[in-house]
């Protein structure tokens, strides 16, 4: 029997759906083609013992597994809710009625359970892009993928859930979609106006965040660089609708958004040591990102 479920890869800040396809035929073997890392080979392992462990098990037949494109690199484990979603399915023990409808995403725990995993805004973005009614993902992920209005977000637990919701069509608790757009800035950014003294760099940066002009500040140590560039978020203009979706992806891709309510609303601020690399300084480029099937630059 032949099951599709969907599920994306991320690569840069931009997504992409990957089609899932479970083939059973009569046989011994378990096959993933498509481009898998060693992280997507060794999800059989994962769901084996998760299935077990909710008193399912992997059919022993020949078991074919199909992520399409084919020509695009599948990495880190996050495929594996979607995987352990069309195996089921493929071997009766889930409907599949509604399997074209949803996007899955989720890395599997042993016991059943789902963990966090990167990336899911732009993946929502393009979930809904493309017409899904809504996603499948670890509940931890939920109220990051309910920032796209528009699309049913459902925080899941473990396969339990998952089972109960194609099979009885049983709602876990729907989170997300009620927290919209970006917040009101916080005081959480330094002020600007707590600089005392170094009147001719606050005039220059006052001109710089009127303007967008770039600024480079050049000083002995302690002479206060750091500390007032740390303020200039704090006198930037708001961000754009379009500029708040941009800052909130970089966020997700590299995971710091579980748990977050809104959009990224303050213009972030980095400080990389004086001593850093070109190379380090734009994000490396040795490997990429083995959690969350990021693939960095």
């Amino acid at each position: 029997m032949l099951v599709k479920t969907y599920s994306s890869a991320v690569q840069g800040i931009n997504a992409s759906i990957v089609t899932i396809e479970v083939n059973i035929t009569q046989g011994v073997n378990f096959c993933i083609v498509g481009l898998p890392d060693s992280a997507v080979k060794e999800s059989q392992q994962r769901i084996d013992a998760a299935l077990k462990n909710i008193n399912y098990r992997i059919p022993g037949k020949r078991i074919t597994i199909n992520m399409a494109p084919a020509d695009l690199r599948k990495v880190g484990s996050s495929y594996d809710l979607a995987i352990a979603t069309g195996l089921l399915a493929a071997a009766g023990d889930l409907k599949t009625e509604r399997l074209g409808d949803y996007l899955m995403m989720g890395e599997l725990s042993l016991d059943g359970g789902l963990q966090p995993v990167k990336g899911i805004l732009p993946i929502a973005l393009v979930a809904k892009e493309l017409g899904f009614k809504g996603m499948l993902v670890p509940g931890q992920n939920a109220v990051e993928a309910g920032l796209v209005n528009g699309l049913d977000v459902y925080g899941i637990s473990n396969l339990k859930q998952l089972i109960s919701f194609f099979n009885e069509g049983e709602i876990p608790p729907r989170t997300g979609n009620e927290n919209k757009g970006p917040e009101k800035p916080t005081d959480s950014v330094p002020d600007f106006s707590e600089v005392k003294g170094q009147t001719a760099i606050k005039r220059a940066l006052e001109i710089a965040a009127a303007g967008g002009h770039n600024v480079i500040l050049i000083g002995p140590p302690g002479s206060g660089k750091t500390m007032l560039a740390k303020r200039l978020p704090g006198i930037l203009p708001a961000l754009t609708p379009r500029e708040a979706i941009e800052t909130t992806k970089i966020h997700s891709v590299a995971g710091k958004l579980y748990g977050a309510t809104a959009l990224v609303h303050v213009r972030p601020f980095r400080s990389p040591h004086h001593s850093i690399s070109s190379i380090a300084l734009v994000g490396g480029g040795v490997k990429p990102s083995t959690r969350g099937n990021f693939s960095g630059p």
